[in-house]
């Protein structure tokens, strides 16, 4: 079995449908990556495995559990969260402050303060600004702190919005590093991104997305080496 399934997902907005019915299936311990065009439906998908968007047809399964019923707090319980697009950090709280929101489902404080440490040693930066305000960060400073937000509550699953958007190339590196020690932990990944070349060399596997639709999916180095994915995604080749 599968850690999270995902099948037949219809999501409306209103009367317009933005998923069409997508199946999508994450191992334990990979990192998944959805690609596609802006509008294709990647962030919606995300933001209903998090239960912040509810199907109108279709299940989200946890170990075989329906996810799909619960709201976006009992989600969390089941220690899956999101760095959404964006970073969305709280700007007049500190980066400590912050951190601690994302611990609001945590019922041991000896687990939250071995979380925290993890994350000042993922991102040294954030516990040197730790009492500063989020929104006098740096673009890649606040996305570390939506990152480490969301790896507060201890998540068996983390689902993560474009992460890179915005940021200089140096930058991108740092964090790809550091999603991919996070996965060496243990942490399962589901990674939406606008650069698919960083992505699908991080990724075990990738699903490729076309209006609301699943339209390809492969192992990562077969998706890199895929001619189609390479002329739409790829800009052309290396």
């Amino acid at each position: 079995m599968a850690l999270l399934e995902v099948k037949n997902l219809h999501v409306k907005y209103g009367n317009v449908e933005a998923l069409h019915g997508i199946d999508i299936e994450v191992n334990e311990g990979e990192i998944v990556t959805i690609l596609g065009a802006n509008g294709a439906g990647k962030s919606t998908t995300l933001m209903t495995l998090s239960g912040i968007i509810k199907p109108s047809e279709g299940e989200i399964l946890l170990e075989g559990k329906p996810l799909h019923r619960l709201p976006a707090h009992k989600v969390v319980r089941e220690r899956i969260t999101q760095s959404p697009e964006g970073r969305r950090v709280f700007g007049t709280l500190t980066v400590r402050e912050n951190l601690n929101l994302g611990a609001f489902t945590a019922k041991d404080p000896k687990q939250t303060e071995t979380n925290r440490k993890w994350i000042y040693e993922l991102f040294p930066r954030l516990q040197e600004r730790r009492q500063q305000l989020a929104g006098t960060l740096s673009g890649g400073e606040q996305q570390m702190l939506a990152i480490g937000r969301a790896l507060m509550s201890n998540p068996r699953i983390l689902l993560l919005d474009e992460p890179s958007l915005g940021l200089a190339p140096i930058l991108v590196k740092t964090i790809f590093d550091t999603i991919r020690q996070i996965n060496e932990t243990g942490v399962t990944v589901i990674l939406v991104e606008q650069n698919a070349r960083v992505a699908l060399k991080l990724a075990h596997r990738g699903y490729v997305m076309e209006v609301g639709r699943i339209v390809m999916q492969d192992f990562a180095s077969a998706l890199l080496s895929n001619p189609e994915v390479i002329n739409a995604y790829l800009g052309g080749k290396d």
